[in-house]
């Protein structure tokens, strides 16, 4: 990963993300790009952005980088002033300067601020062109990554997400654990899902990457996640998404979605690929 981007709107929440994200950005040897989206209604021929932002917020934007700019051991805080749609505008920039990944905040299901993060979490998540981090506003991060679980399940793209995790385990040296989640009785099903685990199990050892393998028969599939994530300890939960539009909006799939929302650790969310 050599370029990161932080959706940021000033709350608790994008700070503490911010933080995380430095993590990140230090163990990579990489700056951060930082994105505040003006989504007021406000046209521009009545005020424009650029001004108002120099007048109302320069000085919230210098606090940033003074405070967290020499925390980056590597490159630079770089600052990016946007306005319309902020899942629209985070995904455009992230296309722009060629995103590797995007760090969003999310409340889960039992918190709510008035800022922009959380509500659009999903969003970004959907219309992102590259793997997004969520991280829970109260998250605490001990400060390393060493394992991260990997859900298998008897979708066709469940697989299509252990590139770049494999990519992320590398280069933290963290271990990665599959779980296999038999959540039918059908033979050709159950037997999709062995060939995925078996797939994963070939990448993983080529690699020569620590890993290990849970095999478990559920039929509710995010608590059966969740509860092996508490087990292990995760530090991060590796998930597909799916990119659908309906009425202009874009949604996670369900599953996905709970997961995102109910997880109290940091959930990366790749998106599904189309296979000819």
């Amino acid at each position: 990963m050599k370029t990161i981007l932080v959706a940021f709107d000033f709350s608790k929440n994008s700070l503490h993300t911010l933080d995380y994200a430095l993590f990140y950005a230090n163990w990579l040897k990489t700056g951060i790009h930082l994105v505040w989206v003006d989504n007021t209604n406000t046209p521009e021929h009545v005020m424009n952005i650029e001004q108002t932002l120099r007048i109302e917020t320069k000085k919230y934007f210098d606090e940033i980088v003074e405070k967290y700019g020499p925390k980056l051991r590597h490159g630079k805080l770089e600052i990016h002033l946007r306005k319309g749609k902020v899942y629209s505008e985070v995904a455009m920039l992230a296309r722009q300067i060629e995103a590797s990944v995007i760090f969003a905040g999310t409340h889960g299901v039992s918190g709510y601020e008035r800022y922009w993060i959380g509500s659009n979490a999903y969003r970004i998540v959907t219309s992102a062109p590259c793997p997004v981090i969520t991280v829970r506003s109260d998250y605490e991060f001990s400060g390393k990554l060493k394992r991260i679980l990997v859900p298998i399940d008897s979708s066709a793209e469940s697989r299509q997400k252990l590139p770049f995790t494999a990519n992320l385990a590398q280069a933290f040296g963290a271990e990665l654990h599959l779980l296999v989640l038999y959540n039918s009785t059908l033979r050709v099903i159950r037997n999709r899902m062995k060939s995925s685990a078996d797939e994963a199990e070939k990448c993983l050892k080529e690699r020569k990457l620590k890993y290990k393998l849970k095999e478990v028969e559920t039929e509710k599939l995010v608590p059966a996640i969740l509860s092996y994530s508490d087990e292990i300890q995760a530090d991060l939960i590796a998930i597909m998404t799916e990119q659908t539009a309906t009425a202009g909006s874009m949604f996670l799939g369900p599953f996905a979605q709970q997961l995102v929302n109910n997880a109290l650790i940091p959930v990366v969310s790749v998106h599904a690929t189309i296979q000819n």
